[in-house]
């Protein structure tokens, strides 16, 4: 950590180059004894990336930045708003610190934080902007985690953001090819804690993660602004149930945008689709629930036929609540060249397609249709398993 990026001089020509083109700046080289030229540009583009995911760090004098990669990889503020509502209580130790966004918004929520961080130079970062956000409840440890762990009596909680081994091989993504290894080390943590968290990568499979895992009891599925962010694991070390809490969720700057969809994993093996055809109403799951593999279900839960067993798209004759896109069925026409070049060809509208054998990218080629407008079209597979085009508006 270089001290003086800290200097008001420097702070100061870092916020007015906040837009300047990074290659530009470095081969201007810097005007600052003591610090290169990829140090100066290295705070500025760490900062132009914090602007939207960190906007408390961005807005906060005397902000020191590590590396992007860091920023890159730490939770939005967003999705730690959200995991630090889970939990309240006297203390927790975050064993796999790194830049320290989801121990700030623990410091809300609990007495006392340990930010445990092996990278000591990014510690000492974490420390030193701690200090600037005024969180006076939180302390770093700079090594080992799971060292840090087996020298305290008791914690409520532990927390941990294992990152995937660059030694791991194979696409398949799983909790073992991660350091560290919750797999192996949770039964030596369970014996100080009642209570584990673990954030992991979107891309592990969840059927996947419990296999590796012994007594899950609720799991998270958080998307912000329709993508899937983050899978949040909570582990107890006497569960009360077998059966174990499914919450998809979806979020934006100021919430959640409809109320958390949440349901027994045993329910999906028991919930029956009901299969129909389009009326008045279509409906679109968010990426959580379509995450969570709940399909049969969302439909039950909420009264809606299912327009093919694998068209993940609902419909009814009625607006409802729904935690996903809600549209007004329009027009539903048979998928041929001529109708589509007759009511499609050359015009503007969003497409997307579920369970058809076109591509958006093709469709649009093909039929010459631009994006935009205010049409939203599906094509996807209907109840005979007939190719059809669904024209809507958003309801």
């Amino acid at each position: 950590m270089n001290h003086e990026i800290l200097n008001s001089r420097v702070q100061e020509f870092i916020n007015e180059n906040l837009h300047t083109d990074i290659a530009s700046l470095v081969l201007k080289g810097s005007p600052f004894e003591g610090i290169t030229p990829a140090a100066l540009a290295e705070q500025v583009y760490a900062k132009r990336k914090s602007e939207k995911k960190l906007p408390t760090w961005f807005h906060t004098g005397n902000i020191y930045y590590p590396p992007v990669l860091s920023i890159e990889q730490t939770s939005s503020e967003i999705t730690a708003k959200y995991k630090s509502g889970l939990f309240s209580g006297d203390h927790i130790t975050d064993i796999t610190g790194g830049f320290g966004v989801d121990d700030y918004y623990f410091s809300k929520r609990f007495s006392r934080v340990v930010h445990c961080e092996l990278n000591k130079e990014l510690s000492e970062i974490v420390r030193h902007n701690f200090e600037q956000l005024k969180a006076s409840n939180i302390s770093c440890h700079a090594g080992d985690g799971l060292s840090f762990v087996e020298t305290i009596a008791h914690t409520d909680l532990i927390y941990t953001d294992p990152a995937r081994r660059d030694d791991a091989k194979g696409k398949v993504f799983l909790l073992s090819d991660c350091t560290p290894n919750i797999v192996v080390h949770q039964d030596a943590l369970f014996k100080k804690t009642g209570t584990i968290m673990i954030k992991t990568s979107p891309l592990l499979d969840l059927s996947a993660g419990i296999a590796e895992l012994d007594k899950v009891v609720a799991i998270h599925i958080v998307a912000v602004r329709n993508e899937v962010k983050e899978l949040l694991w909570i582990l107890e070390r006497e569960p009360v149930s077998k059966d174990i809490t499914i919450t998809a969720v979806n979020l934006n700057e100021h919430g959640t945008e409809h109320a958390p969809f949440e349901f027994q994993l045993g329910e999906i093996t028991t919930a029956i689709a009901r299969i129909g055809p389009v009326t008045k109403y279509l409906y679109e799951p968010n990426a959580a629930i379509m995450k969570s593999g709940a399909f049969n279900l969302i439909g039950e839960k909420f009264g809606l036929d299912k327009l093919h067993p694998h068209t993940h798209l609902y419909t009814g004759d009625t607006l409802v609540d729904f935690p996903g896109r809600r549209f007004e069925v329009l027009e539903v026409l048979p998928y041929n060249n001529k109708v589509m070049k007759k009511k499609l060809g050359g015009s503007q509208c969003h497409i997307t397609t579920r369970n058809f054998p076109v591509a958006v990218a093709n469709l649009r080629k093909k039929f010459k249709i631009g994006d935009g407008g205010d049409r939203y079209v599906f094509f996807c597979m209907g109840p005979e398993g007939q190719k059809q085009v669904i024209m809507t508006k958003k309801a």
